[in-house]
């Protein structure tokens, strides 16, 4: 199947456009063209949530509903987005597109020996902009097997547009709903062994001259619900040497289970919990990695990477997203003193309150939770986190 206006692969060969394929979808495309390592997959593109938006005819009521909004008045806030959602997710997706998109999932299985899961991820147009900081306001499924729970699954993330936390960040920043699109990435499961992030600055205070690195055994998900603590280590930029770490718990980690089809918690033994998650020679890969990254986007970067179980070492190591960095790269001139870091890392301080009911966090790699918004909070962190330096607030 070739890409099209609907459907766009990431090697698919079309220029990666912000207002088609959305931040995320645009940065895997771009990121596959540079011949980075990246989990196969397609875009669900804008076009196609809009013509569902055109054919639902809802877009009217949805632009009456959000105008004059408080965006104080959060039980208000709620009852319009479950409103507005629940609308969406009812409205069946016009059979011609959704043709298009089971042929796009069908290509992309034809790729593998047999049929594997895939992750389905939002891919908003005001989002992973250097001027922005959208982290956590759309939704993200995990583990998702067979082309009827991924597209019900698309259309739930079109439908995460308008969570309470999306329409708040917007009101309060006067970003207008007018104009605004969904695209959905479906991608490859990662099988990850370790996962985490990587940024190429240190986050407390800007210093371009470093980069962080978060890691953890197993995908990300209980890192994120802050069940476990990650390992936190930063290193020289240009030696890639390493200036101090903090060793994460790591008491325990989610690993597929293929049989039943999910994920299922694991302990780890007291000796893996007490090393480092990554060797040297894996250090040492994912921040070339990520300097490759900021060297192509020219700017500093905040990666999510994974070492898949499934591949052999030394082409295990994978990228599953880039976006800038937002905080410090928009301020005049960065700092370079180095101050310590706490304990634990970028999910570290992320609180575990309300984590049922908020949507995926865009720090998690695409190994978060099976067929369920990841859960992310923006509060409860403490400092030296690299979320806590990162994180804009919203509301």
């Amino acid at each position: 199947m070739q890409s099209n206006e609907y459907v766009q692969f990431f090697d698919g060969g079309i220029e990666p456009k912000l207002e088609n394929l959305g931040g995320k979808g645009a940065s895997l495309v771009t990121m596959t063209s540079a011949g980075m390592p990246v989990p196969p997959g397609f875009v669900v593109t804008t076009a196609q949530f809009d013509a569902f938006m055109e054919e639902a005819g809802i877009t009217r009521d949805i632009h009456q509903l959000l105008a004059g909004l408080d965006p104080e008045d959060m039980g208000q806030v709620d009852r319009v987005s479950a409103a507005i959602r629940a609308d969406i997710r009812s409205r069946a997706v016009p059979q011609a597109l959704r043709e298009l998109t089971v042929a796009a999932y069908a290509s992309l299985m034809s790729r593998f020996e047999s049929p594997v899961p895939v992750a389905v991820r939002s891919s908003a147009t005001a989002e992973d902009l250097p001027d922005a900081s959208f982290a956590g306001q759309q939704d993200t499924y995990l583990w998702l097997d067979g082309v009827k729970a991924v597209t019900e699954h698309i259309r739930q993330c079109w439908a995460s547009l308008f969570t309470s936390r999306a329409i708040i960040y917007r009101l309060k920043n006067n970003i207008p709903n007018e104009g605004l699109s969904m695209a959905v990435v479906v991608q490859k499961m990662v099988n990850a062994r370790v996962s985490g992030v990587a940024i190429t600055m240190d986050p407390t205070n800007g210093d371009r001259s470093k980069i962080t690195i978060d890691s953890s055994y197993g995908v990300g998900e209980m890192v994120v619900s802050g069940q476990v603590t990650p390992d936190n280590i930063m290193l020289d930029k240009v030696t890639l040497a390493v200036v101090s770490e903090h060793l994460g718990d790591k008491h325990a980690e989610l690993v597929p289970d293929a049989v039943a089809g999910r994920l299922v918690e694991r302990e780890v033994d007291a000796e893996r919990r007490g090393r480092r998650s990554l060797t040297g020679a894996e250090l040492t890969a994912v921040a070339q990695m990520a300097k490759r990254a900021e060297k192509h986007y020219k700017c500093p970067q905040d990666i999510e990477w994974a070492l898949d179980a499934d591949l052999p070492d030394g082409e295990n190591l994978l990228l599953l997203q880039s976006r800038p960095e937002t905080v410090h790269s928009s301020k005049p001139g960065a700092a370079t003193k180095t101050v310590p870091s706490a304990a634990g890392g970028y999910f570290s301080g992320l609180s575990p309150a309300n984590s049922a009911a908020a949507p995926a966090s865009p720090t998690t790699p695409a190994t978060t939770t099976p067929a369920g918004p990841a859960p992310s909070s923006a509060t409860g962190f403490s400092l030296g986190s690299i979320t806590a330096s990162l994180l804009k607030p919203s509301f």
